[in-house]
């Protein structure tokens, strides 16, 4: 999944920054508001963490700015000011949550999973796609029963391939959900990874789960 951060404190975000990408989100960090609302017409983002003390604009700005023009991101808020006042004028901006600082990362991961659920057509932490399943909060993959060990990478393919289960995504959608604004466009790692995925799920089973739909992308799916 794919986060933008929008923290001006450059301790905070890096430290944010981390905590996610161990966990193997794909983030972006910006420092102002003006700066992610133009990052957010540009790019299909999963989840926005944003502060509420921004330099040019701040998140109650960019929160409603945002959500006016259609946005449907789910928003976690971010503030040192946690009072029921602040709480409330930033739920009615169009946040869909809040959390206080100082926080614990354990604590912001868990309610970006909820927003997670919150948003898919999936309200449990594991998802399931034939006799695969994927726990969402321990990161545990398994097939027939027996565990399948995943890089940070192959995880955060195979989750958005199984909460779009059934679809077909291209290469660009994938691109915007796994990768950050780093990922170099003429990259092969897509073919990469997804190899990677057949060879630890599909190679010793006779149905095969993730499968290319020539010209259009990939997609995962208990059907031949």
């Amino acid at each position: 999944m794919r986060v933008l951060v929008v923290e001006d404190e450059a301790r905070m975000a890096a430290l944010i920054r981390q905590g996610l990408e161990e966990e193997a989100y794909a983030v972006d960090v910006v420092g102002n508001g003006r700066e992610a609302l133009n990052w957010l017409q540009s790019v299909d983002y999963d989840l926005l963490i944003l502060d509420l003390m921004l330099p040019s604009i701040d998140g109650l700005g960019v929160c409603r700015e945002y959500r006016e023009n259609g946005g449907r991101v789910p928003i976690l808020m971010l503030t040192a000011r946690n009072t029921l006042s602040e709480r409330v004028i930033g739920l009615d901006s169009g946040a869909d949550d809040y959390l206080g600082k100082p926080f614990g990362m354990p604590e912001l991961l868990a309610r970006l999973r909820a927003l997670s659920r919150r948003e898919g057509p999936s309200k449990t932490s594991v998802l399931r796609v034939h006799d695969l399943s994927l726990d969402t909060t321990t990161k545990r993959a398994t097939r027939s029963g027996q565990s399948i060990e995943l890089t940070a990478t192959e995880y955060a393919l195979l989750e958005l391939l199984m909460r779009h289960a059934g679809q077909i995504l291209s290469r660009d959608q994938i691109i915007n959900h796994v990768w950050n604004a780093d990922f170099e466009s003429g990259s092969k790692l897509i073919e990469v990874y997804i190899h990677y995925l057949r060879r630890k799920i599909d190679s010793e089973h006779a149905t095969k789960l993730i499968h290319t739909v020539r010209g259009f992308g990939y997609r995962i799916n208990g059907d031949e």
